[in-house]
């Protein structure tokens, strides 16, 4: 399962494109082999929610970093991370699935937006631990922006965008999975300031 993340994580990041297209074609099989009765998606519980669990041990173990350890902040830490990453997947996913019908057209298919947005979030995931882990390389965090680039590729090949709509799309598309997550961070600490670490 760990292997599967890093070589989809690493597909996503290095060939977007490739990998956009290995994904239409593995959802192919999936569904093929699946049928329509069976409810369980794979990608949910063989990919999101390790990633996001890795991303959540990643942050309680950042507390190493700091000077001395205290459990609390640990804890904090490793509470607003899980919750901003599930919000802000769950959100951004959410709100592509009920724009994409008014203002692109698309049917409203919230298994693949879950699919597409939590593809596209794999390396702000990968540079979260990377930033919480080694807190000295903020500057790495620019390469968030590499995110527009997943984003544009997985439109085309994944969804099918239009050339007419593909930027537009891809900017609003990668505005939500970029600021969702940090949104809900900064909303959880001004709503419970005692989780503020």
């Amino acid at each position: 399962m760990y292997k599967d993340i890093f070589k989809w994580t690493a597909a996503v990041v290095t060939q977007p494109a490739k990998a956009w297209k290995m994904m239409v074609s593995k959802e192919a099989s999936e569904a093929k082999a699946q049928g329509e009765g069976n409810k369980d998606d794979p990608f949910l519980t063989e990919y999101l929610y390790p990633f996001i669990g890795i991303l959540t041990v990643a942050a309680f173990l950042s507390i190493f970093t700091h000077k001395e350890f205290v459990l609390e902040q640990a804890l904090k830490s490793a509470i607003i991370t899980c919750v901003s990453s599930f919000g802000g997947y769950y959100v951004a996913a959410y709100v592509l699935n009920e724009l994409g019908k008014s203002f692109w057209g698309f049917e409203k298919n919230m298994k693949r937006w879950q699919h597409f947005v939590g593809y596209s979030s794999a390396l702000m995931f990968v540079l979260d631990m990377v930033w919480m882990l080694l807190p000295d390389v903020f500057f790495l965090y620019i390469f968030v922006f590499y995110t527009f680039y997943i984003v544009w590729e997985g439109a085309e090949v994944y969804l099918s965008v239009g050339e007419k709509f593909r930027m537009k799309f891809t900017i609003a598309a990668t505005v939500l999975i970029i600021l969702t997550p940090m949104a809900i961070d900064k909303l959880l600490i001004l709503l419970m300031p005692g989780l503020r670490y």
